[in-house]
């Protein structure tokens, strides 16, 4: 018996740059609920923007922008040492952009997912966490953040309610989790999943049970409101149709978070 009959589907997308392509966007954005669009600083350009906008758009599919520290070599991955009033910036500057491009389209952005080191650094810094919260709640207050659903859960409910913004939790079905609820470090091996099988396997047993099992076998309960998985993953295409399809065979409906936040 499922713990929820509606979940959301996720990935990160348009990031790609000039010539240079990244991911599988014509593949992944049909079977997902909503993108995480890349807004120029680690991946993306306005191009690549407008068009992932477009084919988001084609659908059905809710706009979310994705911001990243400007580090486009590390592909905004790799830490760096932003004071907050930077941090406050850089995101502004590129949910802003993004906001644009959508509204070219009469579209509005539904939720803002921060990238990479920049994502890491809001997990466990809550300080981060609340600085990010304060610009999208000034921005517009009808967006959501996205937050990774682990140890600072009850934290960042709290963060959410003090900047009057919706927090929708998630879990990532393609990477391994530490024991204390984190991600495994890319650095290490096993950090990404590749199997299709395995990975709906976790993401069933999350939505059914409330738990994940940690890179030592251990159990971790985790709930969660959205689902990642990654466009850059070689397999993304197979991960996320295999995801999809568990989810709907097992009567959960895949919808925006939106929807039902």
């Amino acid at each position: 018996m499922a713990l929820r009959n509606r979940i959301d589907l996720n990935s990160d997308v348009g990031e790609s740059f000039g010539i240079y392509k990244l991911g599988l966007d014509e593949e992944v954005i049909p079977l997902i609920s909503s993108a995480n669009i890349g807004c120029g600083f680690h991946a993306g350009d306005p191009a690549v923007m407008r068009r992932t906008v477009s084919l988001a758009n084609r659908y059905g599919v809710a706009l979310g922008a994705h911001p990243g520290f400007p580090d486009r070599v590390g592909f905004g991955r790799r830490s760096m040492d932003a004071t907050l009033e930077e941090i406050r910036d850089d995101v502004a500057y590129q949910v802003g952009a993004l906001q644009a491009f959508a509204g070219l389209q009469g579209k509005r952005l539904q939720h803002v997912k921060p990238h990479g080191a920049l994502y890491n650094m809001a997990a466990q810094n809550l300080v981060v966490s609340d600085a990010v919260a304060k610009v999208i709640a000034g921005i517009d207050r009808e967006l959501i953040l996205v937050a990774l659903a682990g140890p600072n859960k009850s934290e960042l409910k709290a963060i959410g309610r003090r900047h009057s913004i919706r927090i929708a939790f998630e879990f990532f079905a393609d990477r391994a989790y530490n024991p204390d609820g984190s991600l495994v470090s890319r650095r290490e091996a096993g950090a990404v999943l590749h199997n299709s099988e395995v990975v709906a396997k976790r993401v069933i047993q999350m939505v059914t049970e409330g738990l994940v099992i940690a890179k030592d076998g251990s159990e971790i309960p985790l709930e969660a409101d959205t689902i990642c998985v990654h466009g850059d993953n070689p397999e993304a295409v197979a991960l996320v149709r295999e995801v999809r399809e568990t989810l709907i065979g097992s009567g959960i409906e895949v919808v925006p978070m939106g929807t039902f936040l």
